[in-house]
């Protein structure tokens, strides 16, 4: 029997004690293998898409559980088979049991994303949006589900295949020349040919240059709060995430190690890390995670600058400075403390530099203005439900390979190349495009993609 027209069941819940767990099975003898055990309605006689109360029944007739059944009915179900789902009571111990009898009655433990690979392998969707499945699954923030129901929904799928299509349409007319290569005949105009790659390499690039946005949506901004020590790092973190995580003191040094947390920012996850204060020190401890928040620094994809706003004219401020944006990596400047200082004095390092953000986390005045700035540093403000936004490695490298083949399209009309090796180049790109959308697969490339699903999708 082939492996993909076995019947597989899986728990389909987290694993643990709840109050409900799901059991489903795909398969041809679904239906068959769940009657055996269940006693309530005959199910080989059900209607599609209709549920079921009953029993589960070992062989010796004991009831394992009162369940209820759906039954999804192929074509018109999740895979395309037919698809049993039974909600049992979330006992480890019932939800073993059932497993047991279901594989003792013929049906097999799928394998982790097998479900999805079987909806993928019967039609049911296209290989980016069974991705998507697995990203919706682990989504934890706004945007990061927005991106992935977008790209399940065939958002990104569509663009892809129309690229892919009207690449075809020349590719056919390039290929159609080498079969009357001895009779010097041009069927595919090359300006038009230069006027489509040169329309596919600018859509290419938005969706390549999307990616760090993407990675951004679907792994959260890691952004150290980094300063002088007493500057109010610790105070900072704490109104940003409206409690006391991290201790307070106005002994300078008291953060030694890190501390780390996460807050959702107009559906964008920021792990904020509170470090230890930047000087030169004697204390070993103290120097240590000194070098932490520098090691700490480099790894970061925002920092956040803090100092106390009296100390924006010092010499020391302006070398960390200098230092900071030498790293490459995006800082914004804060001001704390303007509690402190008077209105007069606060307008006239605001005029000074309008790039300095002014709070006082203390207070937490301003922790709006600097949370708004946070989302426009990362380019989030435009991001709409239908954005298609590359969050997937696999997708933005077959992106980029697709972008090289039609750059060497181009170069190939520049010096007027032969049309075999434009259609060399055009294949390519053809190919890569497939790879993103499952038109082009190996089974080692599904069986990578699929094992990385949970058990039981």
């Amino acid at each position: 029997m082939s492996l993909h027209t076995e019947t597989i069941v899986a728990l389909s819940t987290a694993a643990g004690v709840g109050a409900i767990a799901v059991i489903r099975l795909t398969g041809k003898e679904s239906v068959n293998i769940v009657n055996t055990v269940f006693k309530g309605k005959d199910l080989t006689t059900v209607a599609s898409h209709t549920v079921h109360f009953g029993t589960i029944r070992n062989d010796k007739g004991a009831i394992i559980d009162e369940v209820v059944v759906a039954v999804f009915l192929s074509p018109h179900s999740f895979t395309s088979e037919n698809v049993i789902e039974i909600s049992c009571h979330g006992s480890p111990y019932i939800v073993k049991e059932i497993l047991k009898l279901l594989v003792a009655k013929g049906a097999r433990p799928a394998k982790a994303g097998e479900f999805t690979q079987r909806a993928f392998m019967n039609g049911r969707f296209d290989l980016a949006q069974a991705e998507a499945v697995a990203d919706l699954i682990a989504a934890e923030t706004e945007m990061a589900h927005a991106a992935a129901l977008n790209q399940m929904r065939g958002g990104f799928s569509v663009q892809i295949k129309a690229l892919r299509e009207e690449l075809i349409a020349f590719a056919s007319l390039i290929e159609l020349e080498l079969d009357f290569g001895e009779e010097d005949v041009e069927f595919a105009n090359r300006d038009h040919l230069r006027t489509l790659v040169e329309k596919l390499l600018s859509v290419l690039k938005a969706l390549i240059s999307s990616f760090d946005l993407g990675n951004v949506i679907k792994k959260g901004v890691p952004t150290v709060i980094a300063g002088k020590p007493n500057a109010g790092k610790s105070t900072l973190l704490n109104a940003l995430l409206n409690e006391d995580r991290a201790m307070v003191s106005s002994i300078a040094g008291t953060t030694r190690d890190v501390i780390e947390d996460e807050i959702n920012i107009e559906g964008i996850s920021f792990r904020f890390i509170d470090t230890a204060g930047l000087r030169q020190t004697e204390d070993e401890l103290e120097a240590m995670g000194i070098e932490r928040t520098r090691q700490k620094m480099k790894e970061a994809s925002l920092i956040l600058y803090l100092f106390d706003i009296k100390d924006v004219e010092s010499t020391e401020y302006k070398v960390q400075s200098e230092e900071l944006l030498a790293l490459g990596i995006p800082v914004i400047f804060v001001a704390n403390k303007i509690d402190t200082i008077d209105a007069q004095t606060l307008t006239t390092v605001q005029e000074s530099n309008s790039e300095i953000i002014p709070i006082s986390a203390a207070q937490k005045t301003g922790i709006d203005t600097l949370k708004a700035t946070l989302i426009k540093k990362i380019n989030a403000g435009e991001i709409s439900s239908e954005s298609n936004i590359v969050t997937n490695i696999r997708h933005y490298d077959a992106l980029l390979q697709t972008k090289t083949s039609l750059d060497n399209v181009i170069n190939g009309l520049d010096t007027f190349i032969s049309g075999d090796f434009l259609a060399m180049d055009i294949r390519q790109a053809l190919y890569y495009l497939g790879e993103i959308t499952g038109e082009i697969t190996t089974e080692d490339l599904l069986d990578n993609i699929f094992s990385k699903f949970c058990i039981g999708k």
